[in-house]
Protein backbone atom coordinates (compact mmCIF):
# COMPACT_ATOMS: atom_id res chain seq x y z
CA UNK A 1 0.00 0.00 0.00
CA UNK A 2 3.00 2.25 1.06
CA UNK A 3 4.57 1.61 -2.48
CA UNK A 4 1.38 2.27 -3.78
CA UNK A 5 0.70 6.16 -2.58
CA UNK A 6 4.28 7.02 -3.48
CA UNK A 7 3.68 5.92 -6.89
CA UNK A 8 0.32 7.34 -7.27
CA UNK A 9 2.29 10.69 -5.99
CA UNK A 10 4.58 10.35 -8.17
CA UNK A 11 2.14 10.26 -11.22
CA UNK A 12 0.40 13.47 -10.12
CA UNK A 13 3.58 15.07 -9.86
CA UNK A 14 4.54 14.64 -13.07
CA UNK A 15 1.25 15.15 -14.37
CA UNK A 16 1.66 18.62 -13.27
CA UNK A 17 4.84 19.03 -14.88
CA UNK A 18 3.77 20.53 -17.95
CA UNK A 19 2.15 23.38 -16.23
CA UNK A 20 4.37 26.65 -16.44
CA UNK A 21 3.43 29.41 -13.65
CA UNK A 22 3.07 32.28 -15.56
CA UNK A 23 2.30 36.27 -15.02
CA UNK A 24 -1.34 36.96 -15.45
CA UNK A 25 0.65 39.42 -17.93
CA UNK A 26 2.71 37.07 -19.72
CA UNK A 27 0.57 36.03 -22.34
CA UNK A 28 -0.49 39.81 -23.48
CA UNK A 29 1.60 41.35 -26.25
CA UNK A 30 4.44 44.40 -24.31
CA UNK A 31 5.41 47.34 -26.74
CA UNK A 32 8.76 45.47 -26.70
CA UNK A 33 10.14 42.10 -25.98
CA UNK A 34 10.47 40.70 -23.35
CA UNK A 35 14.05 40.61 -22.55
CA UNK A 36 15.26 42.97 -19.51
CA UNK A 37 18.90 43.74 -19.29
CA UNK A 38 21.02 44.78 -16.01
CA UNK A 39 24.30 46.68 -16.61
CA UNK A 40 26.50 47.10 -13.86
CA UNK A 41 30.65 46.23 -13.06
CA UNK A 42 32.35 44.96 -10.51
CA UNK A 43 30.84 41.18 -11.47
CA UNK A 44 34.06 39.73 -9.79
CA UNK A 45 32.73 40.70 -6.08
CA UNK A 46 30.05 38.07 -4.39
CA UNK A 47 28.40 41.21 -3.22
CA UNK A 48 26.81 41.74 -6.74
CA UNK A 49 26.22 37.92 -6.56
CA UNK A 50 22.94 38.65 -5.26
CA UNK A 51 22.42 41.15 -8.44
CA UNK A 52 22.56 37.74 -10.86
CA UNK A 53 20.18 36.04 -8.82
CA UNK A 54 17.65 38.45 -8.33
CA UNK A 55 17.72 38.74 -12.31
CA UNK A 56 17.50 35.17 -12.61
CA UNK A 57 14.38 34.90 -10.33
CA UNK A 58 12.16 37.66 -11.25
CA UNK A 59 12.72 35.92 -15.05
CA UNK A 60 12.03 32.54 -13.88
CA UNK A 61 8.51 34.47 -11.92
CA UNK A 62 7.42 36.55 -14.92
CA UNK A 63 8.72 33.60 -17.66
CA UNK A 64 10.85 36.55 -19.75
CA UNK A 65 14.25 36.77 -20.64
CA UNK A 66 16.69 38.47 -18.41
CA UNK A 67 20.12 39.18 -19.05
CA UNK A 68 23.65 40.04 -16.92
CA UNK A 69 26.28 42.22 -18.49
CA UNK A 70 29.01 44.67 -17.73
CA UNK A 71 32.63 44.63 -16.66
CA UNK A 72 34.53 42.21 -14.08
CA UNK A 73 36.48 45.47 -12.72
CA UNK A 74 35.44 48.61 -12.02
CA UNK A 75 35.74 50.11 -15.73
CA UNK A 76 33.58 53.03 -16.95
CA UNK A 77 34.67 52.40 -20.09
CA UNK A 78 33.59 49.02 -20.43
CA UNK A 79 30.32 49.75 -18.66
CA UNK A 80 29.16 52.51 -21.39
CA UNK A 81 30.11 50.23 -24.09
CA UNK A 82 27.93 47.19 -22.47
CA UNK A 83 25.41 49.72 -22.37
CA UNK A 84 26.08 50.79 -26.21
CA UNK A 85 25.46 46.89 -26.92
CA UNK A 86 22.45 46.75 -24.62
CA UNK A 87 20.69 49.61 -26.54
CA UNK A 88 21.61 47.27 -29.47
CA UNK A 89 19.08 44.73 -28.75
CA UNK A 90 16.12 47.06 -28.46
CA UNK A 91 15.50 45.45 -24.77
CA UNK A 92 11.91 45.75 -22.72
CA UNK A 93 13.50 47.66 -20.61
CA UNK A 94 17.13 48.03 -18.89
CA UNK A 95 18.67 48.08 -15.09
CA UNK A 96 21.37 50.30 -14.22
CA UNK A 97 23.57 50.54 -11.51
CA UNK A 98 24.37 54.49 -11.71
CA UNK A 99 28.19 54.33 -10.45
CA UNK A 100 28.83 57.87 -11.86
CA UNK A 101 27.03 60.65 -12.59
CA UNK A 102 28.86 59.83 -16.25
CA UNK A 103 26.67 57.59 -17.11
CA UNK A 104 24.12 59.61 -17.05
CA UNK A 105 24.16 60.16 -20.85
CA UNK A 106 23.82 56.85 -22.16
CA UNK A 107 21.12 56.00 -19.92
CA UNK A 108 19.51 59.00 -21.47
CA UNK A 109 20.05 57.89 -25.09
CA UNK A 110 18.03 54.58 -24.14
CA UNK A 111 15.29 56.08 -22.69
CA UNK A 112 15.15 58.69 -25.79
CA UNK A 113 15.35 55.59 -28.26
CA UNK A 114 12.29 54.16 -26.09
CA UNK A 115 13.73 51.68 -23.61
CA UNK A 116 12.58 52.37 -20.29
CA UNK A 117 15.36 52.52 -17.49
CA UNK A 118 15.30 51.62 -13.76
CA UNK A 119 18.56 52.56 -11.32
CA UNK A 120 19.39 50.37 -8.55
CA UNK A 121 21.93 50.43 -5.68
CA UNK A 122 23.58 53.82 -7.11
CA UNK A 123 20.73 56.29 -8.19
CA UNK A 124 21.20 58.79 -11.19
CA UNK A 125 18.89 61.36 -10.22
CA UNK A 126 19.76 63.55 -13.33
CA UNK A 127 19.25 61.10 -15.65
CA UNK A 128 15.91 60.36 -17.55
CA UNK A 129 15.66 57.26 -15.52
CA UNK A 130 11.98 56.22 -14.57
CA UNK A 131 12.97 54.83 -11.07
CA UNK A 132 15.55 54.24 -8.74
CA UNK A 133 15.12 50.79 -6.46
CA UNK A 134 17.98 50.31 -4.01
CA UNK A 135 19.22 51.01 -0.30
CA UNK A 136 18.10 54.24 0.92
CA UNK A 137 21.95 55.09 1.44
CA UNK A 138 21.75 57.99 4.17
CA UNK A 139 19.84 55.73 6.34
CA UNK A 140 22.70 53.00 5.87
CA UNK A 141 25.11 54.90 6.35
CA UNK A 142 23.42 56.47 9.77
CA UNK A 143 22.70 53.19 11.10
CA UNK A 144 26.21 51.95 10.64
CA UNK A 145 27.42 55.19 12.63
CA UNK A 146 24.76 54.34 15.07
CA UNK A 147 25.81 50.60 15.76
CA UNK A 148 29.55 51.51 15.79
CA UNK A 149 28.42 54.48 18.66
CA UNK A 150 26.77 51.44 20.22
CA UNK A 151 29.79 49.30 20.48
CA UNK A 152 32.38 51.83 21.13
CA UNK A 153 29.82 53.28 23.87
CA UNK A 154 29.22 56.36 22.54
CA UNK A 155 33.19 57.56 22.50
CA UNK A 156 36.19 56.84 20.43
CA UNK A 157 38.04 58.00 16.86
CA UNK A 158 36.93 56.96 14.21
CA UNK A 159 38.36 56.27 10.41
CA UNK A 160 35.32 55.32 7.63
CA UNK A 161 36.34 53.38 4.29
CA UNK A 162 34.80 54.07 0.71
CA UNK A 163 35.24 54.25 -2.60
CA UNK A 164 35.93 58.20 -3.51
CA UNK A 165 33.30 59.49 -6.15
CA UNK A 166 30.53 57.12 -6.20
CA UNK A 167 27.24 58.84 -5.48
CA UNK A 168 25.41 56.32 -2.93
CA UNK A 169 28.28 55.64 -0.99
CA UNK A 170 29.04 59.54 -0.07
CA UNK A 171 24.93 59.90 1.13
CA UNK A 172 26.58 56.80 3.37
CA UNK A 173 29.55 59.09 4.78
CA UNK A 174 26.96 61.39 5.21
CA UNK A 175 24.71 59.13 7.35
CA UNK A 176 27.81 57.99 9.11
CA UNK A 177 28.61 61.89 9.74
CA UNK A 178 25.20 62.24 11.26
CA UNK A 179 25.15 59.86 13.20
CA UNK A 180 28.79 60.10 15.00
CA UNK A 181 27.87 63.72 14.96
CA UNK A 182 25.25 63.05 17.56
CA UNK A 183 28.25 61.59 20.41
CA UNK A 184 30.39 64.37 21.50
CA UNK A 185 33.12 62.30 22.82
CA UNK A 186 33.01 60.70 19.15
CA UNK A 187 35.27 61.79 16.43
CA UNK A 188 35.64 60.60 12.58
CA UNK A 189 39.68 61.20 11.94
CA UNK A 190 40.19 60.37 8.60
CA UNK A 191 38.27 59.14 5.20
CA UNK A 192 39.94 56.51 3.20
CA UNK A 193 39.70 55.54 -0.19
CA UNK A 194 40.05 51.47 -1.10
CA UNK A 195 38.82 52.02 -4.99
CA UNK A 196 36.59 49.08 -4.09
CA UNK A 197 39.85 46.89 -3.90
CA UNK A 198 39.97 44.72 -0.45
CA UNK A 199 43.88 45.05 -0.67
CA UNK A 200 43.87 48.53 -1.06
CA UNK A 201 41.44 48.14 1.78
CA UNK A 202 44.24 46.15 3.76
CA UNK A 203 46.59 48.93 3.25
CA UNK A 204 44.62 52.14 3.83
CA UNK A 205 43.63 50.14 7.31
CA UNK A 206 47.23 49.56 8.33
CA UNK A 207 48.14 52.94 7.79
CA UNK A 208 45.54 54.45 9.80
CA UNK A 209 46.38 51.93 12.84
CA UNK A 210 49.70 53.46 12.21
CA UNK A 211 48.59 57.26 12.15
CA UNK A 212 45.70 56.72 14.90
CA UNK A 213 47.58 54.41 17.47
CA UNK A 214 44.31 54.78 19.83
CA UNK A 215 41.99 54.01 16.99
CA UNK A 216 38.82 52.72 18.30
CA UNK A 217 36.72 52.14 15.08
CA UNK A 218 36.97 51.60 11.28
CA UNK A 219 33.35 52.04 9.34
CA UNK A 220 32.83 50.60 5.86
CA UNK A 221 30.50 51.60 3.47
CA UNK A 222 30.97 49.34 0.24
CA UNK A 223 31.93 45.81 0.21
CA UNK A 224 35.63 45.34 0.06
CA UNK A 225 36.40 47.47 2.71
CA UNK A 226 35.38 45.30 5.72
CA UNK A 227 37.40 42.36 4.56
CA UNK A 228 40.17 44.41 4.23
CA UNK A 229 40.33 46.12 7.54
CA UNK A 230 39.78 42.67 9.46
CA UNK A 231 42.69 41.44 7.58
CA UNK A 232 44.73 44.37 8.73
CA UNK A 233 43.55 44.45 11.90
CA UNK A 234 43.99 40.40 12.50
CA UNK A 235 47.65 41.11 11.29
CA UNK A 236 48.66 43.95 13.55
CA UNK A 237 46.97 42.37 16.70
CA UNK A 238 44.32 44.89 17.25
CA UNK A 239 40.76 42.67 17.45
CA UNK A 240 38.71 43.39 19.77
CA UNK A 241 40.96 46.61 20.18
CA UNK A 242 39.80 48.04 16.98
CA UNK A 243 36.34 47.56 16.16
CA UNK A 244 34.85 47.22 12.41
CA UNK A 245 31.29 47.72 11.09
CA UNK A 246 31.38 46.83 7.40
CA UNK A 247 28.82 47.03 4.78
CA UNK A 248 26.79 43.82 3.06
CA UNK A 249 27.60 40.00 3.21
CA UNK A 250 31.00 39.26 1.58
CA UNK A 251 32.14 35.63 2.57
CA UNK A 252 34.68 37.02 3.93
CA UNK A 253 32.95 39.56 5.81
CA UNK A 254 30.73 36.59 7.47
CA UNK A 255 33.66 34.43 8.17
CA UNK A 256 35.55 37.39 10.03
CA UNK A 257 32.39 38.15 12.20
CA UNK A 258 32.43 34.19 13.04
CA UNK A 259 35.81 34.59 14.20
CA UNK A 260 34.66 37.81 16.23
CA UNK A 261 36.99 40.20 13.87
CA UNK A 262 34.38 42.28 12.40
CA UNK A 263 31.61 42.99 15.08
CA UNK A 264 28.95 43.63 12.46
CA UNK A 265 27.91 44.57 9.35
CA UNK A 266 25.20 46.76 7.72
CA UNK A 267 24.08 44.32 5.03
CA UNK A 268 21.33 45.09 1.94
CA UNK A 269 18.27 43.22 0.39
CA UNK A 270 20.64 43.35 -2.64
CA UNK A 271 18.21 40.77 -4.49
CA UNK A 272 15.52 42.73 -4.62
CA UNK A 273 16.65 45.58 -6.67
CA UNK A 274 16.96 44.06 -9.84
CA UNK A 275 13.76 42.10 -9.07
CA UNK A 276 11.93 45.06 -8.07
CA UNK A 277 13.15 46.90 -11.17
CA UNK A 278 12.36 44.28 -13.42
CA UNK A 279 9.01 43.98 -12.00
CA UNK A 280 8.19 47.66 -12.61
CA UNK A 281 9.58 47.88 -16.40
CA UNK A 282 7.60 44.44 -17.20
CA UNK A 283 4.71 46.59 -15.81
CA UNK A 284 5.07 49.33 -17.98
CA UNK A 285 5.59 47.05 -20.81
CA UNK A 286 2.32 45.43 -20.67
CA UNK A 287 0.15 47.44 -18.38
CA UNK A 288 -1.23 50.88 -18.81
CA UNK A 289 -2.06 52.14 -15.69
CA UNK A 290 -4.98 54.82 -16.04
CA UNK A 291 -3.61 57.31 -13.38
CA UNK A 292 -4.95 59.81 -15.39
CA UNK A 293 -6.72 60.35 -18.74
CA UNK A 294 -3.67 61.04 -20.47
CA UNK A 295 -0.49 59.73 -18.34
CA UNK A 296 1.84 61.00 -21.33
CA UNK A 297 0.45 64.56 -21.14
CA UNK A 298 -0.10 64.96 -17.90
CA UNK A 299 3.26 64.03 -17.58
CA UNK A 300 2.92 61.06 -15.10
CA UNK A 301 5.13 57.86 -15.80
CA UNK A 302 3.35 55.42 -14.24
CA UNK A 303 5.92 53.78 -11.76
CA UNK A 304 7.62 54.59 -8.65
CA UNK A 305 9.89 57.05 -8.31
CA UNK A 306 11.93 55.64 -5.44
CA UNK A 307 11.80 52.39 -3.88
CA UNK A 308 14.19 51.83 -0.57
CA UNK A 309 14.66 48.14 -0.01
CA UNK A 310 16.17 48.83 3.60
CA UNK A 311 19.20 47.16 5.43
CA UNK A 312 19.82 44.73 8.35
CA UNK A 313 22.38 44.58 10.57
CA UNK A 314 24.30 41.25 10.86
CA UNK A 315 26.36 40.58 13.72
CA UNK A 316 27.28 37.18 15.54
CA UNK A 317 23.43 36.60 16.66
CA UNK A 318 22.13 36.51 13.15
CA UNK A 319 25.46 35.79 10.49
CA UNK A 320 24.71 31.85 9.87
CA UNK A 321 21.79 32.77 8.29
CA UNK A 322 22.99 35.09 5.66
CA UNK A 323 25.69 32.54 4.22
CA UNK A 324 24.83 31.81 0.53
CA UNK A 325 25.20 28.10 1.03
CA UNK A 326 25.70 25.03 -1.48
CA UNK A 327 22.70 24.51 -3.80
CA UNK A 328 22.32 21.19 -2.53
CA UNK A 329 22.92 22.21 1.31
CA UNK A 330 20.18 24.80 0.90
CA UNK A 331 17.39 22.45 -1.08
CA UNK A 332 14.42 23.61 0.67
CA UNK A 333 12.23 20.94 1.36
CA UNK A 334 8.83 21.71 -0.50
CA UNK A 335 7.11 20.73 -3.27
CA UNK A 336 8.15 23.69 -5.73
CA UNK A 337 11.59 22.18 -5.22
CA UNK A 338 10.31 18.43 -5.86
CA UNK A 339 8.26 20.17 -9.15
CA UNK A 340 11.74 21.77 -10.49
CA UNK A 341 13.78 18.61 -10.33
CA UNK A 342 10.83 16.53 -12.40
CA UNK A 343 10.11 19.36 -14.50
CA UNK A 344 13.90 19.05 -15.38
CA UNK A 345 14.05 15.73 -15.63
CA UNK A 346 11.02 15.92 -17.88
CA UNK A 347 12.70 18.30 -20.49
CA UNK A 348 10.20 21.09 -19.45
CA UNK A 349 12.93 23.10 -18.01
CA UNK A 350 10.67 25.89 -16.66
CA UNK A 351 11.13 27.39 -13.74
CA UNK A 352 14.38 26.06 -13.65
CA UNK A 353 17.35 23.83 -13.50
CA UNK A 354 16.67 21.25 -10.66
CA UNK A 355 19.25 21.25 -8.34
CA UNK A 356 20.18 17.77 -7.78
CA UNK A 357 19.80 16.71 -11.41
CA UNK A 358 21.11 19.04 -13.86
CA UNK A 359 21.39 17.99 -17.61
CA UNK A 360 18.80 15.26 -17.30
CA UNK A 361 16.06 17.37 -19.09
CA UNK A 362 14.58 15.28 -22.17
CA UNK A 363 14.16 11.68 -20.68
CA UNK A 364 10.51 12.49 -20.13
CA UNK A 365 8.99 11.15 -23.41
CA UNK A 366 7.36 8.16 -23.96
CA UNK A 367 6.66 5.06 -21.85
CA UNK A 368 10.06 4.45 -20.41
CA UNK A 369 10.67 7.94 -19.92
CA UNK A 370 7.50 7.98 -17.56
CA UNK A 371 8.15 5.34 -15.67
CA UNK A 372 12.53 6.78 -15.31
CA UNK A 373 10.71 10.51 -14.42
CA UNK A 374 8.41 8.11 -11.52
CA UNK A 375 11.22 6.17 -10.17
CA UNK A 376 12.95 9.40 -9.65
CA UNK A 377 10.28 11.57 -8.06
CA UNK A 378 10.15 8.88 -5.33
CA UNK A 379 14.23 8.85 -5.23
CA UNK A 380 14.22 12.64 -4.77
CA UNK A 381 11.07 12.48 -2.13
CA UNK A 382 13.09 10.11 -0.18
CA UNK A 383 16.26 12.83 -0.71
CA UNK A 384 14.43 15.53 0.39
CA UNK A 385 13.19 14.15 2.99
CA UNK A 386 9.28 13.85 1.97
CA UNK A 387 9.55 10.25 2.79
CA UNK A 388 11.90 8.53 4.94
CA UNK A 389 12.66 5.42 2.63
CA UNK A 390 10.79 3.54 -0.16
Amino acid sequence: MRKLLLVLMAIAIVGGCGKKKTSSLAGKPGKRPDLYIEISMLGHLDYFDDHKLGMRLVGEMLGVETDYRGPSTYNIDEMILSLELAIARKPGGLVVVGFEESLTPIVNKAVEAGIPVVTVDSDLPNSKRCSFVGTGNHRAGYTGGMKMAEILGGEGKVALMTKIGQPNLEERIRGYRDAIAKYPKMQIVQIVDTASDPIRAAQAAANLMQTYPDLAGIGCVEAAGGAGAATAVKEAGKVGKVKIVAMDRGTEVLQYIEEGVITASIAQQTALMPYYAVLILHTLNHADIPITTNNARAGVPGCPAIIDTGVIVVDKSNYRYFKRESRVAALPKRPAFFVTCLAEISGDRHPGPCPLTPGLGGRGSGVAGQAYVMLVAVSLAARAGFVSSW
